[in-house]
């Protein structure tokens, strides 16, 4: 009888490209083979390593790796769709982030990818009805990354955040798919209302460093928002916006200024670190 696990993960053009660089690493840096081999070498999968990866960067003496590990692997096991999003966010950064040269380095290095990754699950807790749980998480990334993502923010695939310190998103807010932003970004409130009061992110859009988007309001598609700005009332699609408080300052530039991260105007085919 076939095994068809092995079969599919056999196929896995994405897992079998991190365990070639995984090897190629171990050979070219003998140093690092046991920090590679418990991350990725000793796994089947790509969420066999990210479960592992998460739980061994969360664990404390509050909460032991096993135990989380425990529940990152049932988070991924009811809801393939966590692995999936993972796989986009793999893919969006290394086509979208200059420094990144192999699919390997996101999970081993890169704050931003963990992080959102540990989001992913926190945000299945937070749906579960397992609140205290999703806190934890959350409070975990935190600490640990310097990132401060809601559980009950909803987020799409294909996110790149570039850097990543000191990234806060609000409860209440939604980021569409093959969003892009750097370092220093909140995606916030702007007073004490429970009900529904951060802003709302389109598709394709690029956030600069350090913006701020403020309140409960929408960011259309495609758009453009430059570094420090401060935004607080709705942004067109296909628009940039710059300034405190922030105005249209013209197109968007390009197509998709998320994928070409290029954050000055006329947008180019260039990327920008």
């Amino acid at each position: 009888m076939v095994d068809i696990q092995h079969a599919v993960t056999s196929l896995d053009p994405v897992w079998d490209q991190i365990t070639t660089e995984a090897q190629e690493a171990v050979t070219t840096q003998p140093l690092m083979g046991g920090l590679i081999h418990a991350c990725i070498l000793h796994h089947t999968s790509l969420e066999k390593a990210l479960s592992y990866r998460i739980a061994a960067k969360l664990s404390s003496n509050e909460m032991s790796m096993m135990v989380l590990r425990e529940i990152v692997d049932n988070a991924f096991a009811k809801s393939p769709a966590i692995v999936d999003a993972s796989r986009a966010d793999l893919m969006a950064i290394y086509d979208r982030d200059p420094a990144c040269h192999r699919l390997l380095q996101p999970i081993l290095y890169f704050k931003g990818y963990q992080a959102v990754q540990a989001y992913r699950v926190s945000h299945w807790l937070w749906n579960e009805g397992q609140q205290d749980l999703a806190y934890f998480f959350q409070m975990r990334t935190s600490e640990i990354f310097g990132m401060d993502i809601h559980p009950g923010a909803k987020l799409g695939q294909g996110i790149m955040i570039d850097h990543a310190h000191s990234i806060v998103i609000g409860e209440t807010a939604v980021v569409g798919n093959n969003v892009s932003m750097l370092h220093s970004v909140t995606l916030g409130g702007t007073g004490k209302e429970e009900e529904d009061r951060h802003p709302k992110i389109a598709d394709g859009v690029l956030i600069g460093a350090g913006a701020k988007v403020l309140g409960n309001i929408k960011v259309g598609r495609c758009s453009r928002i430059a570094a420090g700005s401060v935004v607080l009332q709705d942004v067109p699609a296909c628009t940039t916006v710059a300034g405190v408080p922030a105005k249209i300052v013209g197109e968007a530039g390009c197509d998709q200024p998320a994928i070409n991260m290029d954050q000055v105007v006329p947008c180019g085919g260039s990327k920008s670190g």
